[in-house]
């Protein structure tokens, strides 16, 4: 395959499936346009796996086969064209492509229906889902800046991204058998997800609690963009400011996550992008 058709296809899959990232990457140059769209095709591969229909152990030998196929990048199909483009990625970006291998871990513990007991056992496994996803893209940005420091900030914002997330599935993880909000915080407001109606005035001084948890998260994360170069940081804005404003409707009406999921327009996520391109955040 050529590697202009793997790197098209690649944007085919994100321009098709990511329906909030692709607001933001539309607005980075073309090398880091595509190879940010490489990134995420491979880990909605990862995402589409845990998350498809297939018996327990088989999603899990998936699992571990896109992990082999990211050790054995040099040896990719020529006919897979994500792994011909995640290959030409790692030899043109200084990619951490080890970080997928957290991602993988991380949907391995959705099919195996982990449960969190604290904040810090949910605080690792978002980092798996989502901070590795904001180190990954690191690779793709660059910085100037010292690179720990950009990493650690960047696998902040996923944090606030995947608890962001959670708030909005509540109730579509619920039906599915997945509680992420941890054990400690759904006692300490006497919240039983499982019953058919949570209490009313606990389980919004739940999601009032969780919100003020993320807003935290985006706080620290939110610095990164001043280590950035302006497209990287529009993009990384355009990308986070939509979460953020998600969050902050959810605070909103937080009852209104019982109901279905909360969402924005596509209209309201196109303002954030633009107001993002020229330097307005949030």
């Amino acid at each position: 395959m050529e590697l202009t058709e793997a790197y098209r296809e690649c944007e085919r899959i994100t321009w098709s499936q990511a329906r909030n990232f692709a607001y933001g990457i539309r607005l980075l140059p073309p090398s880091k346009r595509r190879g940010l769209a490489v990134i995420y095709a491979f880990a909605r591969r990862i995402d589409d796996i845990g998350d498809g229909t297939l018996p327990a152990q088989e999603k899990i030998a998936a699992l571990e086969q896109a992990r082999q196929a990211i050790v054995n990048l040099s040896a990719a199909d020529q006919d897979d064209p994500v792994l011909v483009a995640l290959a030409d990625v790692e030899r043109n970006f200084p990619v951490p492509m080890p970080a997928f291998g957290e991602l993988i871990d991380g949907c391995v513990a959705d099919v195996r229906g982990t449960s969190y007991r604290t904040f810090d056992d949910l605080l690792y496994y978002c980092r798996c889902v989502a901070g590795t996803v904001g180190r990954l893209s690191l690779g793709i940005f660059g910085t100037s800046h010292d690179v720990v420091q950009a990493a650690e900030l960047a696998d902040s914002l996923g944090v606030a991204l995947q608890l962001t997330n959670i708030l909005r599935d509540i109730r579509e993880d619920q039906q599915n058998g997945r509680v992420y909000l941890p054990a400690e915080d759904l006692a300490k407001f006497s919240v039983d997800l499982g019953g058919v109606d949570p209490a009313p005035q606990g389980f919004v001084r739940l999601v009032e609690f969780e919100v003020e948890r993320a807003r935290d998260w985006y706080a620290t994360g939110w610095k990164l963009l001043g280590l950035l170069d302006r497209r990287s940081a529009a993009c990384t804005g355009a990308m986070a400011g939509i979460y953020r404003r998600l969050l902050e409707r959810i605070a909103a009406e937080p009852a209104a996550v019982l109901r279905g999921r909360v969402s924005l327009s596509g209209r309201e996520k196109a303002t954030v992008a633009v107001k993002a391109l020229t330097g307005r955040f949030g």
